[in-house]
């Protein structure tokens, strides 16, 4: 039983969405803010701007049953969620502004006994930041309001199921706080809550993260090792994880999103000298994408000096990760607009899983395999398995799909 009357969720993006509408559908009603009109209009007819599977048959449901509604600006309600993105500036420091401002939109609605919950990643301390912000600018609110940072902890393609039965960090700025925001995740939270401080929550996510991180730069190191050293890094890694003890990740062209690729450099800005490893795993899974592009490049080289002619070289996947539309820090755009730049050679970009692209035309996958002499998957996306490919293609599989 809800113990809330409306919540109000400001960001209805990758995340915000699903659990907008998870909320809506386990009983309590949301308005869901977004300052993108085209996404607002979207949400209201019942459909969705992301590719989530499962995802638009939920809103269909809530929308049509009046349990979910988007806006463009907040409404009153009594539990307030942030949910936006948290960037980072071109020094590679974090972003707030957006918080910041999500945090400002709602203040002039907030009242005593409300809830304000920061889901957004976010550097060690802006949750105490959001709390002065609010304070300053409401000073009659302070001890009268409850404020928690409570970070989700889903993998995108499973989010539905994630959102509902993973395990919960609760983290308040003070003990009646996480008291309050347990109160409303255990109207749809089937996982475990775990209480601690809103400090701690904050280093939780970004360890989370940082942690995949380092272990992938492991992975992505260990595939230019065996590329020197003329060894199948997919058949090493196989055998090497049949030790009880040892778990290697797959590597790819890089790292992206906006958790991993990003979560790092909060921890590197605001701690230097002992984010050792964690930097160096940064810089490693960076240079993973440059040395994809290098590897691409003498390929079309060779190509060149083989058959006397430019080849024509298909891109396969643009998305940060496999049977996803989102390209968020994706090292596979990242190498597709640094190859397009070779006038000399005619690429054909394949994403399955968007329509069009503002940089460059996408090519249906088989179309793709068809014309291309040269075929580069970037991206393990299960459209791409069973494709028909000539045996004089020259292959580049930089995510396994091959295998």
């Amino acid at each position: 039983m809800w113990k809330f009357s409306q919540a109000c969720f400001v960001g209805l993006g990758y995340i915000g969405l699903p659990t907008a509408a998870v909320v809506a559908r386990n009983g309590l009603r949301v308005v869901g803010v977004d300052t993108n009109r085209r996404i607002v209009d979207t949400i209201n007819r019942g459909a969705i701007h992301i590719i989530e599977p499962n995802l638009e048959d939920v809103v269909v449901e809530v929308v049509s049953s009046g349990m979910l509604r988007a806006v463009s600006t907040p409404e009153e309600s009594d539990v307030y969620l942030v949910v936006v993105p948290t960037p980072f500036t071109g020094d590679l420091k974090p972003d707030i502004s957006f918080v910041e401002s999500a945090t400002e939109s709602i203040v002039s609605l907030l009242k005593p006994g409300d809830l304000y919950i920061l889901e957004s990643t976010s550097p060690v301390g802006t949750t105490e930041k959001m709390a002065d912000l609010i304070f300053k600018m409401r000073p009659e609110l302070k001890g009268k309001i409850y404020i928690a940072y409570c970070p989700e902890r889903v993998l995108p393609g499973n989010v539905l199921h994630e959102l509902v039965h993973n395990d919960r960090i609760i983290g308040g700025i003070d003990a009646a706080s996480t008291e309050k925001a347990r109160d409303f995740y255990q109207g749809f939270v089937l996982g475990a809550l775990h209480s601690t401080n809103s400090r701690t929550a904050e280093m939780c996510k970004l360890t989370e993260n940082s942690s995949r991180d380092v272990q992938i730069a492991f992975a992505n190191e260990l595939s230019m090792i065996c590329d020197r050293a003329g060894i199948d890094v997919w058949e090493l890694i196989a055998l090497a994880n049949k030790h009880p003890r040892v778990k290697i990740l797959n590597p790819g062209c890089g790292v992206g999103g906006h958790c991993i690729a990003v979560d790092p450099y909060f921890l590197t800005a605001a701690f230097p000298q002992e984010a050792q490893i964690i930097g160096e795993a940064r810089r490693i899974n960076n240079y993973k994408t440059l040395w994809c592009v290098e590897k691409i490049r003498n390929t079309i080289v060779q190509y060149r000096l083989d058959k006397g002619r430019a080849p024509t070289v298909a891109l396969m996947g643009l998305a940060f990760k496999p049977n996803i539309d989102d390209l968020r820090e994706s090292p596979a755009l990242k190498i597709a607009t640094m190859m397009i730049k070779d006038s000399e050679t005619e690429f054909l970009v394949s994403e399955p899983n968007i329509a069009s692209h503002p940089s460059f035309a996408i090519t249906q996958p088989q179309e793709a395999c068809e014309r291309a002499d040269i075929i580069v998957f970037l991206v393990g996306h299960e459209k791409f398995r069973g494709l028909s490919i000539g045996n004089d293609k020259i292959q580049l599989d930089f995510c396994g799909i091959t295998r």
